[in-house]
């Protein structure tokens, strides 16, 4: 599940974690975009923090499956 990790300008120790199945983040006309899907399926904003507020956003989620490797063959 997408989560991001929100480390606010000014307030230290006040980070805030947003996740949700459908979360996706834009950066745009100075504003951090949180989206997430409605019941109706279309993808509205569930926060909007000023990029002046924020530090950094981090995804920090396990949002790379992992990739099964099978032994090369060996060489008869």
């Amino acid at each position: 599940m997408p989560a991001y990790l929100i480390v606010h300008a000014e307030r230290r120790g006040d980070d805030t974690v947003i996740e949700d199945p459908d979360l996706t983040v834009e950066f745009v006309d100075g504003w951090a975009l949180f989206k997430d899907r409605d019941p109706h399926g279309d993808m509205n904003i569930a926060l909007a923090i000023p990029a002046t507020q924020v530090a950094r956003i981090e995804r920090v989620d396990d949002h790379q499956e992992p990739i099964e490797q099978e032994p090369a063959p060996q060489k008869e």
